[in-house]
């Protein structure tokens, strides 16, 4: 099973995403695919720096097979934007 966004980007992809005191906002990836593992999910999207991402997903309990289409289908309409604490990038 693997599901891929048929929709055109979302017009969020490339907007900054809200500021969080303490987290700088380091990629914004608008998903275009999501495949089950044996333990998750993995996510992969080009982010608004046109890079290719990837997210593995890791889960300590089993999906039941509903459970893994549900989140598969919402997560591959979806946008993340990947935020650190603020600071430098060697600590």
């Amino acid at each position: 099973m693997h599901t891929q966004r048929p929709r055109p980007r979302s017009a969020s992809a490339g907007v900054a995403p809200t500021p969080r005191p303490g987290f700088e906002p380091v990629a914004t990836v608008a998903i275009d695919a999501v495949t089950p593992t044996e333990r998750g999910l993995t996510l992969t999207g080009q982010g608004a720096d046109r890079a290719e991402y990837r997210l593995d997903v890791h889960f300590d309990l089993p999906l039941d097979p509903r459970t893994r289409t549900v989140l598969m289908e919402l997560l591959s309409q979806s946008d993340l934007t990947i935020s650190r604490r603020g600071g430098s990038r060697n600590s």
